[in-house]
């Protein structure tokens, strides 16, 4: 046993994941009842008629034909979200030929079972297209699932990285947990203009004070080649997660595009998920790898590293898909023992290529494990259990192999010790009051900056904002709500639009803040905002009875927003309702009405789908308390 198995769990995460278990332990159990169900039909190309397989192979070469037809070798199936819209997709145009190949030299074979649909938040920032970013993740689920419905395939490999694609294609891996699943990335692009740099470009842009030439220039000096944007927002977040719950390969998720390692890689990640099949002879499916011990990794990895804030949705709705109820309230106490041990822009001003060079995944892991922090015992797509992930991969005369990782951070202005951490606890707090509730992320934001008391300035559109800022009428201290932003209203769009605004106005010595119901980015930064406000506006939530000129008070630290106004007023009060049909129409968003009308609240992952096993576990007890009557 290492000594990183032999360290013994930290009790708040233990007290954590037994009370996830215990409190997911009915619908659980009907999602493994499922799973398990799924699996005892076998080789599913056995179970198809022969017409159905003709069609499913009719494709493929003589040579593969005859391999399909034996039965006992594995097909893959290949789910990718390529498109030349993402950067961070655009690689993944040839990885499917890689596959076929790999599969093949193994003596399988691997078919691209589907294209799911994938969007670039950076492309429809602030534009309409943006309201259907977060209905797209349960798109991609159900496209996953008609990929995936042809019955072919012993395992699935996902490629996707960015913001709810990996969400999406891990919601629809887990309805299909009897597959082994491998989670396939592609790497972020190389370094660019410095983050500090994009960041003081854009808010003279917003002050006027250089033009739209100029912020292209910084823009396209920033986001220059194919790969992963290189902040540390809600992508590359996805890929530190997907790698602490044992999903990817050790080490692959940050080695950049085009390069030969990341090619080894994607050869590797299809042999291992062969071996991985039933046929491999290490049947290590979806279902037995992900429970309640890996989602609590991922919420840890998050915290730790000063993740996306989209992931208190996310992973809410992914761990739903596995039969888990996971709530803000685990995430609160999480980030109580959870130190923040990384700097990556927006959080610093590194990028996470300058995290890879510093220790990178093998690190981090180490330093995590060695904490008792992490789950070390889960089963992961490597083979092994979670201490593996210390090593990281190198190639030795064109082969992969795996070796220790660094035991000493190369950069501690960027990743640290646990002992030593940028702060003690994950910088995630989730906000309570007479205004409903919602989350904070604080990793980036300046002690002094964390508790305001001020007036508010409503908005029920974000464009409203920049003609306030425009005319001075928000130069004083001010709390900006944004509200009629949530998933039922638009479809709940990221708010990243203002940051730039907002950090004008602190950077001029005011007080500010931002409350509202709708996201902001996975590079939330530097002015404190209280996101996801839950019951939203449109839901009758208290965001509602707000007024102008209201009196706010915000703290961070103790994850306290209330309104200040007079209970009995409070009450009285009636909730403003504002014209959403501008909305709702346009931009391919009349097709997702019935989103908007299905959308759960955020906290609990503003999705369409409902509760999965626990809606079929409340019908039961409903029939049995009809029964019983």
């Amino acid at each position: 046993m290492s000594s990183l198995n032999a360290t013994p769990l930290n009790a708040t995460v233990a007290k954590v994941t037994t009370r996830i278990a215990e409190r997911s332990k009915e619908r659980r159990a009907l999602y493994e009842q499922r799973m398990t169900d799924q699996h005892r039909r076998g080789v599913h190309r056995a179970e198809l008629a022969c017409g159905n397989l003709a069609h499913g192979f009719a494709a493929c070469s003589p040579a593969e034909k005859d391999t399909l037809k034996l039965m006992n070798s594995a097909n893959l199936g290949i789910i990718s979200a390529y498109n030349d819209m993402l950067s961070a997709h655009q690689p993944f145009e040839t990885f499917p030929t890689t596959i076929r190949e790999a599969a093949r030299a193994m003596g399988s074979t691997a078919q691209f079972a589907g294209g799911v649909p994938a969007m670039c938040d950076g492309v429809t920032q602030g534009q309409p297209g943006m309201e259907l970013s977060l209905f797209s993740r349960d798109v991609i689920a159900m496209a996953t699932a008609v990929g995936l419905s042809h019955n072919m395939f012993d395992a699935a490999l996902y490629l996707g990285v960015c913001d709810k694609i990996v969400p999406g294609l891990f919601i629809g891996a887990a309805r299909f947990g009897h597959l082994p699943a491998m989670f396939v990335p592609a790497g972020p692009m190389p370094s660019g203009l410095p983050n500090k740099e994009k960041a003081r470009v854009r808010q003279l842009f917003a002050e006027g004070k250089v033009g739209r030439a100029e912020l292209l220039e910084a823009e396209s000096e920033s986001y220059h080649s194919p790969g992963t944007c290189t902040f540390y927002g809600t992508a590359n977040s996805n890929q530190l997660m997907m790698e602490v719950m044992g999903l990817h390969l050790p080490g692959t998720s940050f080695v950049n595009p085009g390069t030969e390692m990341r090619e080894a890689l994607t050869r590797f990640a299809t042999e291992q998920a062969i071996r991985n099949t039933q046929a491999g002879g290490e049947y290590r499916p979806f279902y037995k790898q992900i429970d309640e011990r890996a989602i609590v990794n991922a919420v840890v990895g998050l915290l730790a590293s000063g993740g996306s804030t989209n992931h208190t949705l996310h992973l809410i709705a992914m761990a739903a898909a596995a039969g888990i109820t996971l709530t803000w309230d685990d995430f609160t106490e999480l980030s109580t023992v959870t130190p923040s041990v990384m700097k990556v822009y927006p959080n610093g001003q590194a990028d996470i290529n300058h995290f890879q060079a510093a220790g990178g995944m093998s690190y981090l892991f180490r330093e995590l494990l060695g904490a008792g922090l992490l789950h070390g015992d889960i089963p992961t797509v490597f083979g092994t259990d979670l201490t593996a992930y210390t090593q990281e991969p190198f190639l030795e005369d064109g082969k992969l192999v795996w070796r220790e990782g660094p035991e000493k951070s190369l950069d501690e202005e960027v990743l640290r010790p646990v002992a030593t951490p940028f702060a003690p606890t994950g910088g995630l707090t989730v906000m309570n009051g007479n205004l409903g509730r919602g989350v904070i992320k604080i990793s980036a934001v300046s002690d002094e900056h964390r508790v305001l008391e001020a007036p508010v300035r409503i908005f029920d559109d974000q464009n409203q904002m920049k003609g306030a800022f425009e005319a001075g009428e928000l130069d004083r201290d001010v709390i900006v709500v944004v509200r009629f932003q949530g998933p039922k209203a638009n479809g709940m769009p990221e708010l990243h639009k203002l940051t730039p605004y907002l950090g004008v106005l602190q950077d001029r010595g005011f007080k500010v803040a931002l409350v509202t119901d709708g996201r902001m980015s996975g590079a939330s930064g530097k002015v404190p905002a209280a996101i996801h406000i839950s019951p939203e506006a449109l839901d009758g939530g208290p965001l509602a009875k707000l007024r102008d000129g209201d009196v706010v008070a915000l703290d961070a630290n103790t994850g306290v927003l209330e309104a200040k106004v007079d209970p009995a007023t409070w009450a009285e009060r009636r909730l403003a309702h504002a014209d959403l049909d501008h909305y709702h129409v346009g931009m391919g968003r009349e097709l997702f009405g019935g989103f908007r009308h299905l959308a759960m609240r955020g906290e609990e992952g503003a999705g369409v789908f409902g509760g999965f096993e626990a809606d079929d576990i409340a019908l039961q007890d409903n029939q049995i308390r009809q029964e019983d009557a």
